[in-house]
Order: structure tokens, then sequence, then C-alpha cells
């Protein structure tokens, strides 16, 4: 059986957030939330080689229990991530082939070009390698995921006409956002004829659970309508979009998003209206354009771990900043700083106590920080700083609280 690009249907099960169980990925879950997937009729399922544990449990829910013919399977080649050889790039390949088990993949992606990471692709010439893999049936379609400017994407489309599709962070909190540019991003891909598929449709889950003001204005249009629903339909609405990715962590999240999803219908003028009175609504939130997806955690100088943005959460919480601390951890985000939190606890008592001073900080490993966040004068006023490294200054004007004067590229 043949399968093509129009056999792909409009929903993709992102396999990054996989639900966990003291730890580790909950496979029995997954294998009921593939089940439900494929019994809603969605056929594309997403993982990569930088996914911890996800080729694996992708292997034992779905690919050693379902007709191979029966689905399709990406995955993904990081070689910017401790590859300092050719060699070391394709080994990601061979693991990939054997964690998942799959024989070959529907969709084969370069992983996340952009800034430092794209050279590492053309120094390993990793674009005719994907196509020798090609010609010899392990990978049927080849493209990548982008995470940078309009312009990088046009000159990289310029350069590899022979990339079949892209894929791009697209939500509607980040259409006209300056430092995501998505709007931008998606018109260069069509640009080029590209088919794109969509990441991040509910930016790492935080438009599942907007701010008030926009969740008032979504209800006010539309009651009985999730907010993912919303995002969803706003990213599978648009012209060219193969698939939407949902990074689903729970059997709730996948029902929710199979409902709205199966009987797949884009916005009306009048949804399409009320979304851009929520879009003017979540511009006023400071919120931070990070999906915690921790990509950059993995190839930080500083070996920034995932403790701090647990630790964020929860301070921000605590002194009254709701809204700003779900834009920073959304959905799967705020279960994994629980867990964080509760490791941190045993290290020290109370959280807010952690920024008092950089030495203190310091001493579980706190002084060089945040790659995701970024607060120009403590935690009343942010924005998102590209810069390339991390730090913490102490700011003495909010009564020596820590804050960051710079912030790794959010990716």
């Amino acid at each position: 059986m043949t399968k093509n690009f129009d056999d792909v249907k409009k929903l993709g099960f992102g396999l990054m957030r996989l639900p966990q169980k003291e730890g580790v990925i909950d496979v029995e879950r997954v294998k009921t939330m593939v089940d439900m997937f494929l019994d809603a009729g969605f056929n594309y399922f997403d993982t990569a080689f930088a996914y911890a544990g996800s080729e694996d449990a992708i292997r034992q829910a779905l690919v050693n229990r379902v007709p191979r013919e029966k689905f399709f399977l990406a995955t993904k080649n990081a070689a910017w991530l401790n590859c300092k050889t050719k060699d070391d790039a394709v080994a990601q390949f061979e693991t990939s082939l054997r964690q998942t088990g799959a024989g070959y993949f529907d969709f084969y992606l370069l992983h996340n070009l952009g800034e430092s990471r794209t050279h590492f692709f053309d120094d390993f010439d990793m674009w005719s390698w994907i196509q020798e893999k090609k010609r010899e049936g392990l990978v049927r379609h080849a493209g990548f995921s982008f995470h940078s400017t309009p312009q990088e994407l046009e000159e990289i489309l310029i350069a590899h006409p022979e990339a079949e599709f892209v894929q791009l962070q697209i939500n509607y909190a980040d259409w006209d956002n300056p430092a995501v540019r998505s709007r931008e991003c998606y018109e260069v891909a069509r640009k080029h004829g590209k088919p794109v598929i969509v990441m991040e449709p509910v930016k790492g889950g935080m438009l599942a659970n907007p701010p008030k003001t926009v969740l008032d204005v979504l209800k006010g249009a539309e009651p009985d309508s999730s907010a993912a629903s919303w995002a969803l339909r706003f990213a599978a609405g648009l012209d060219g979009v193969l698939t939407v990715l949902s990074g689903m962590s729970s059997e709730e999240q996948m029902r929710d998003n199979i409902s709205c999803m199966k009987g797949f219908s884009s916005l009306d003028e009048k949804e399409r209206l009320a979304l851009s009175r929520a879009q003017e609504e979540i511009k006023k939130v400071p919120l931070i354009p990070c999906t915690t997806c921790n990509y950059c955690a993995k190839v930080c100088p500083q070996n920034i771990g995932d403790v701090y943005g647990g630790q964020l959460f929860y301070a921000l919480r605590k002194q009254g900043y709701g809204a700003l601390a779900g834009g920073l951890a959304g959905g799967q985000a705020r279960q994994t700083a629980r867990r964080q939190m509760r490791r941190l606890r045993k290290l020290r008592k109370g959280v807010p106590s952690a920024y008092r001073n950089t030495q203190r900080a310091e001493k579980i490993g706190e002084g060089a920080l945040l790659k995701r966040f970024c607060f120009k004068t403590g935690l009343g006023q942010s924005r998102f700083l590209p810069r390339k490294n991390c730090g913490f200054v102490s700011d003495k004007r909010r009564g020596g609280l820590l804050r960051p004067f710079r912030i790794g590229t959010t990716i």
C-alpha cells in the first residue's frame, strides 16, 4: 500500500510530552492514547531522536501492535546534539531505526534548523545523506523543522529546494510575535510551495489554559468549545498545512483534541473575529516565547536544567503573577514543575528565599541560568531578549531579587 501526503490526517500526535509515571514514560497509558487516536481515524505520529524515551515508547505502543501500513511515523536527526563527525550524526538514524523498530520512516526531518545549529547539517552534508536514504527506501519523505527568522528560512529553501516540507512553530499567540514571527515563516514556506507541518499549536500547553481575559473572549464566542480547540483549528485552517501536531500528555487532552478535529472545519468569519480579539488580549499579557521544549537545555554551556523552571513557576504564583506563571509553564510543563519542586524542597525549604542573593543561589546550582524567561526588572515586566548566553545579576532595586540579564535563544 502506497501512502501519500493526501493520506495524512489534520491532527498529528506529537510524542514529546508523553504521560509519565515515576519519572519515566507510562507506556500503558501511551497505548491507550494511541488506540484512541487511531480509532478516531488519525494516523500521523511525530517523535525524535532527541525526545528521551519517546522512540522506544512508540515502538511498544504503536509499531509492535499496529500494521505498518496503517500509520505514518516521523522522526528527526539532531546533528547539533553532541555530534563531532558525520558518523555521529548518521548514528542517530541507525539508533532511531532500532529504537522505533519501524523499518523505515515515512517522514524524516533534519531537526531544529536555525541560527548556530544549521551549519552542522551543512558541515556533515546531511542534505545529500538524507536523499541517499530516500533512494534506499528507508525514508519516504524528507524535510526539516525550523526555529529562526524568515530570512534564514528563505536562505535554506533556496539552497535546498529538495526539501519536501517544513515543520514550523505556528499558533495564534505567536502569529505576529516579533520574537517568533510565525506568520512570516509560514509565508516564506508557502512562497516556495512547501507543505507545512505545524508544531506547538497550543504553545506548549499555554493556549489550552490561557490568561483569563483571553479565555473570557473565547468562551463568550463559543461557551462549549475548549480553549485548545481554538488554537488547533486556527493552525489547521491555514492553507497548505499538512497536519497539526499536538503534544498530548493525557487521555483527557486526547479526547478534547479528537472532538474538535475529527469533524474539522475551519474558523468561520465570526470565529475569526473572536480570535482576533483574543489575540489583542494576549498581547497585553507579558508572556515569554517559550514552549518548554527544553532543547536549549540540551546544549546549554552552563548546564542549565529544568529545576529552575519549576522553581520560578511557583515563585511567580506565590507572588501573585499567576497569569505570567501560566505562560511560562503550561500543561505538561506545570506537571514537570511540580515534580521539580518536590525534589527542590528536599534541598531547601521555601521557594522565594532562593532568589535573595547570588551566592545562596549558586550553592544549589542556580547561579547562571534561565534559558526561558527574561524579566527586565524583576517580576513585573518581561520581554524576550534573543541573545546567546545566560546569566543572572542581583537587582538591588527589587530587594536583591535575582533577575536574568541574558537569555538563551528560545527554540
